[in-house]
Formats: structure tokens, C-alpha cells, sequence
């Protein structure tokens, strides 16, 4: 006669209820304590009791899961299957359980975004997508949504007065985490009534450039920006990228932009890169959220939304 293989045997079994349960979770615990001695205190049953509940789910089971005697306890062969498959049952069931206490949790209050400049509006930002997903995903939130200076996001973000900040970050404050959005670069403007604009020779640019009035953000930067600006006659100072462009545009100063949102100006011709090779910085955008504070489900569902669609590049 044919001897049953392991899987046709554990065929056999016609139903994991709520007893089989029960004893399954007395043998993970009697295999990860090493015996049914260490699992007494565990369980806070007597030996004699797991030796039973043992033989019952051996008997179900219709296998023999382990080995116990005076050369100690130890699991056979189809033990160590069982037992990594217990793992894994009891690993889904608490998947299934968070999932399901995770929809009955409805998400409520407020979430209090705040965004640097143009950054909401670009292209390369999924924010419109996620802001979409996020309103489905929770009706009941009240959305408050501002605009603000780089240092203002930070702090409030620090001290939280605001949830979610999208930033051009120059840095990484201790206390913020910080989720990559996308990276801008910026170049070196002049409008086409500025004297430097009809001038081709690179090397008289770079002689008549320490000269220029230069209108700049106004803020702390990056060593980068900071190499950048050096040399250069800080004139003016305008941090919102609409209001230093129009001061570019207005024939009496020059200043550094993002190619991304001076696009059109620069493709009508009324403005013109300087020493685009020389006079150049990176700028990585990126979402500011605080690293250590309150419980916030809002925030925390628009940023898994928002991480899901940069990784997914939509």
C-alpha cells in the first residue's frame, strides 16, 4: 500500500475553526519556547494540559509535529513545516485584522497644508492627484491650504501649527522628516532690456557681471546658492519667485530663477540665461512633515498617498 504524502494528509483535515486555532497557537508558542516546560509560564497552563492539547491538534492534524522524551523536545520534519505555515497564518490574520480596524477608523478633523511658491501648480508635483485620492479617500476632513516663505513653513511645521509643508529645502532642520518631491535648476536671468542681454562674448559677461544689480531670495541657502551669489551686488531682495521674476523682467536687475517657471519669458525672448555652464544650482522640493509629534491620521493618509505617487512617478 502507497504510504500518503505529507500535503495528502493535511488534506484531510476539514476545517481550521475556532479549536484549531486554539491549539495552533499552543504549539507556536511550545516550538518558540523550545518545550512544553518553558511554555507553562507562557500559556499559564499545566504541562499535562499542552501534552493534550498537543495530542488533539496531532490527531487532527493527523501528523506528528514533534518529539518529546529524555533527549528533549524538538520538531520532525513535518513540525517544521507546520510551524512555518502557522507563522504565516497568524501573520494574515493580523493583516486582515489592521485592515479591517484600519477601515472602520474614519479619518476626521483638519489637515493643514502649506506650500512655498509655485510649487503646488508644477507640473512635476503630484499634488493635484494625491489632493484628489486624499478627498476620496477622506470626505469628512477640513482642508486648510496657505502660502508661505520657506523659514515660516519650517517653523510652523516644527511647532505644529501646520501639517504638511512643500518646500525648496536647503537644508535638513533636525525634528523634519523629509519626502523628495522632484529637483529644479536655476540659472542666472536677465531680461531683453538689461544691458548684458545682447552680449554674446562670454568673458565680457563675466567682466561687467559683478556690476549688475542682482535681486536675490533673501534667505539663508545652501553652499551651493551661497558660491553662487558670491561676487555678486546684492541690490534687492524678493523671496516669491513671481514677484523677483517681474524685478528680472524689469530691465534693472538679474537674478537667479527656476528654468521650469520662467519658461515662457525665456522662450518669447524676453529673457536670457547668463553663463548657463557657470551660473547654475540644483534645488531639491521636497514635503516637510514633523518627525516626532501627536498622532495625526490625516496627515499621515495624505502623506502615504503623496509617497505612493512620486515612487509611482504619476
Amino acid at each position: 500500500m502507497a504510504v500518503a504524502s505529507t500535503a495528502d494528509r493535511v488534506g484531510k483535515l476539514a476545517q481550521v475553526g475556532d479549536y484549531e486555532i486554539r491549539l495552533l497557537k499552543v504549539f507556536k508558542t511550545v516550538v518558540e519556547c523550545g518545550g512544553f516546560s518553558a511554555a507553562e509560564t507562557v500559556l499559564n497552563v499545566s504541562r499535562s494540559t499542552i501534552s493534550v492539547h498537543m495530542a488533539n491538534l496531532e490527531q487532527r492534524l493527523k501528523l506528528t509535529l514533534c518529539s518529546r522524551g529524555r533527549s528533549g523536545f524538538g520538531l520532525t520534519e513535518d513540525g517544521v513545516i507546520i510551524y512555518d505555515a502557522v507563522r504565516r497564518l497568524f501573520s494574515q490574520m493580523e493583516d486582515f485584522r489592521s485592515t479591517v480596524n484600519a477601515l472602520h477608523v474614519q479619518v476626521s478633523g483638519e489637515l493643514n497644508l502649506v506650500a512655498s511658491d509655485t510649487i503646488s501648480l508644477d507640473d512635476r508635483c503630484p499634488f493635484p492627484e494625491v489632493l484628489g485620492q486624499f478627498c476620496q479617500r477622506a470626505p469628512d476632513v477640513y482642508l486648510n491650504f496657505e502660502t508661505a516663505p520657506m523659514n515660516e513653513i519650517e517653523r510652523r511645521i516644527l511647532n505644529e501649527e501646520a501639517d504638511v509643508g512643500f518646500i525648496p529645502y536647503h537644508r535638513e532642520l533636525e525634528g523634519l522628516a523629509y519626502q523628495p518631491i522632484y529637483e529644479e535648476t536655476c540659472y542666472l536671468y536677465c531680461s531683453h532690456t538689461h544691458p548684458l542681454f545682447a552680449m554674446e562674448d562670454n568673458e565680457e559677461i563675466r567682466e561687467r557681471l559683478e556690476q549688475q544689480r542682482l535681486v536675490h531670495a533673501g534667505i539663508q541657502t545652501n553652499p551651493d546658492v551661497t558660491v553662487q551669489l558670491r561676487g555678486l551686488t546684492k541690490a534687492a531682495s524678493a523671496y516669491y519667485y513671481e514677484t523677483r521674476t517681474a524685478m528680472v523682467l524689469s530691465g534693472a536687475y538679474i537674478g537667479f530663477l527656476p528654468e521650469q517657471y520662467v519658461g515662457q519669458w525665456e522662450r518669447d525672448g524676453r529673457l536670457k540665461r547668463l553663463l548657463p555652464n557657470e551660473r547654475m544650482y540644483r534645488l531639491g522640493i521636497a514635503a516637510i512633515t514633523r518627525q516626532y509629534g501627536r498622532l495625526n491620521k490625516p496627515r499621515d493618509v495624505f502623506m502615504e498617498l503623496l509617497a505612493k505617487a512620486v515612487l509611482s512617478g504619476n
